[in-house]
């Protein structure tokens, strides 16, 4: 991959207006096991404000809120698709985010995967990779 091949995130203004506009989040790979990193963004989520949707098609209910299969099962719009899975998962995630109309795609700590992220800009998502959206929750939610 050449440099032409990655992708930049976002300034910093700009995660800040993302994350104090966008309320609606799909939350891709939710564990209900509270040890998890998922699960505890979810929460912090969810006390700052945020609405969460749990997408995991192994689970009924998670945090309170009714669990998905996949975004396209989501009964209304999600505003972020915050994502929890490996990279090798985020391209079919990307697609989906890209059919649901989706505006952002988070893919958390690790998660890193340019082409899906070149791939989602192109369709008119903004991307932001390999951050924490708690940690930046924390800085710019209050």
């Amino acid at each position: 991959m050449n440099d032409s091949d990655k992708y930049a995130n976002p300034s910093e203004d700009q995660i800040k207006v993302i994350l104090r506009k966008c309320k609606k989040v799909a939350v891709v790979g939710l564990s209900s096991d509270d040890t998890r990193p998922s699960n505890a963004v979810a929460r912090l989520l969810q006390k700052k404000g945020f609405t969460i949707f749990p997408v995991n098609p192994k689970e009924k209910k998670i945090l309170g809120r009714k669990a998905y299969p996949d975004l396209k099962s989501i009964p209304q719009p999600v505003e972020i698709v915050d994502i929890f899975r490996k990279p090798e998962h985020v391209p079919a995630i990307v697609d989906e985010a890209i059919r649901v109309g989706a505006k952002v795609v988070w893919m958390q700590d690790g998660v890193v995967n340019h082409p899906a992220a070149l791939k989602a800009v192109a369709n008119g998502i903004i991307v932001v990779m390999d951050r924490c959206m708690a940690r930046d929750c924390r800085r710019f939610c209050d």
